[in-house]
């Protein structure tokens, strides 16, 4: 039978005592194997059934747990193409289910939400409403309906209790952090459940993700590459926006071909530079269940790339930060020195660490790779290659990564790129990413930008850019998209 969410444990002592049980179980099931171990099993195999047996019960509980801890899953899944390959079998599955999957609200507890936040005659606003939901997520459902002017959109209702579910549940996930640490080689797991806390209550605002969503839109319409649905309506806790068709990202990893995983990969780069150069806002959750590609009868370059879920964004008025570019441009000049520099000066390396610039050089090149070439093949063994390098304690790399330091301010950017290239080594596709960088980093491509001209020159934000309430000052009247598109297309 169907577990459903009015079944699901929400007080606090019950869903605390569902995720505390995860280190008993994994502890019990450790003393079965070297029982087995000591009987004469080969090692091999009696490890490969304690990783299918504590996936099954560490992703059952996740999922059913919803709130934080299901959120918590659906990100770490953007890594899981960094698992070595004998882990990454039995985690795959049960991570790929937490993108697109949850048990449903029931319709009566839907429709009761809806009249709360729409009004009693909220039937009156829609032509069809579909009770089944076409998704379900972390915090709240996707039902498919007709609007009163015809258009097919997306409802999406928050469940009941998400916010206190999704505190109770990162508060508790602290606390066993150590045991989800083996998952994902050289991840710190525990800023990203800080992390994670300090976003739930944009995430839980349905009108912020209005906004941020309608700025997107806005941007990319009648774009030819990247498509953003309408924001329709919104009230409260639930969001009602453009329905948009397509592949789901998933299905392309799973089963795609090579010509589909190339544009998508290709169109996934273009939106993690092109995203906040254009709109001054970082889309923040890219996961695979967030994307589809739009294909038509053409050729694959006339593929679109479908964006879904702005409930988490980091606000980047003048687009993605310069260091980032120039830093990156210095790197791969061999510019030992001036990389470094730029690091402690932007907090990388705190005043008392002492470094030796070639061995930061040596450390950056590899991991920049997809920057160096024209078209760089993203795969999970590049990545997990990557992963082992940084993770090894007998590699000079662990050594360094240990004394550099993430500041806050790159703390999600940090995030979504690695995110982004996980999704890319998923895939396993061939992406123009140094072209992106060139179009859409100006410091990159060692441009002049609206930051280097005279601030006598500079003149007050474009009223486009004041309705997205970002504080950009462009230069000469000109925002960073209008700079940016003028730069490609030079």
């Amino acid at each position: 039978m169907e577990t459903r969410v009015s079944d699901l444990p929400r007080k606090a002592v019950t869903r605390t005592a569902r995720l505390a049980a995860l280190p008993l179980g994994i502890a019990g099931r450790a003393t079965l194997g070297l029982g087995k171990r000591i009987g004469g099993r080969s090692a091999d195999v009696v490890t490969a059934e304690l990783q299918q047996a504590t996936a099954d019960q560490l992703f059952k509980v996740l999922g059913e747990l919803k709130g934080g801890a299901m959120k918590f899953g659906q990100v770490l899944s953007v890594f899981e193409a960094a698992l070595p390959e004998e882990v990454a079998g039995p985690y795959r599955a049960a991570l790929t289910k937490l993108q697109d999957a949850a048990p449903p609200m029931p319709a009566a507890k839907v429709h009761t939400a809806l009249a709360q936040r729409l009004g009693e005659d909220w039937r009156g606003l829609f032509l069809e409403f579909d009770d089944r939901p076409a998704a379900a997520a972390s915090i709240g459902q996707v039902h498919r309906a007709v609007w009163h002017d015809g258009r097919a959109v997306a409802v999406k209702v928050q469940y009941p209790g998400a916010g206190d579910a999704l505190l109770a549940d990162l508060s508790q996930l602290s606390r066993v952090a150590w045991l989800l640490g083996p998952l994902i080689p050289g991840l710190d797991i525990k800023p990203l459940i800080t992390e994670l806390r300090e976003r739930v209550s944009e995430e839980l605002d349905y009108e912020l993700e209005a906004q941020a969503q309608r700025r997107h839109a806005e941007e990319f319409a009648g774009d030819p590459d990247i498509v953003v649905p309408g924001v329709v309506a919104q009230a409260d806790q639930v969001l009602v926006t453009e329905w948009m068709d397509g592949t789901p990202l998933a299905e392309v990893i799973a089963g795609g071909t090579q010509e589909e995983r190339d544009r998508a990969g290709k169109l996934l780069a273009r939106f993690l530079f092109a995203g906040p150069s254009r709109t001054g806002l970082l889309h923040a959750d890219p996961h695979p269940g967030n994307f589809r590609l739009l294909k038509d009868d053409g050729p694959a370059s006339g593929w679109r790339l479908g964006v879904l879920d702005f409930g988490t964004v980091d606000r980047l008025p003048d687009g993605l930060p310069a260091p980032i570019g120039a830093s990156l441009r210095m790197a791969l000049a061999g510019d030992a020195a001036g990389v470094l520099e730029m690091l402690r000066e932007e907090g990388f390396v705190k005043p008392s660490i002492e470094l030796d610039p070639d061995a930061v050089l040596d450390y950056l090149v590899p991991i920049i790779e997809p920057a160096a070439v024209d078209t760089f093949h993203f795969t999970r063994a590049w990545m997990r290659a990557q992963a082992a390098r940084i993770a090894d304690p007998r590699s000079p790399a662990y050594n360094l990564g240990k004394q550099l330091n993430l500041p806050p301010a790159y703390l999600l950017i940090h995030r979504v790129t690695l995110s982004t290239i996980g999704v890319l080594c998923q895939l396993g596709a061939k992406a123009p990413f140094r072209a992106e960088m060139l179009r859409w980093l100006p410091e990159f491509a060692d441009r002049p930008t609206p930051r280097e001209r005279p601030a006598e020159q500079e003149q007050p934000a474009s009223p486009k850019n004041r309705a997205a309430g970002t504080t950009t000052k462009p230069a000469a009247g000109k925002t960073p998209a209008a700079t940016a598109r003028k730069a490609a297309k030079s």
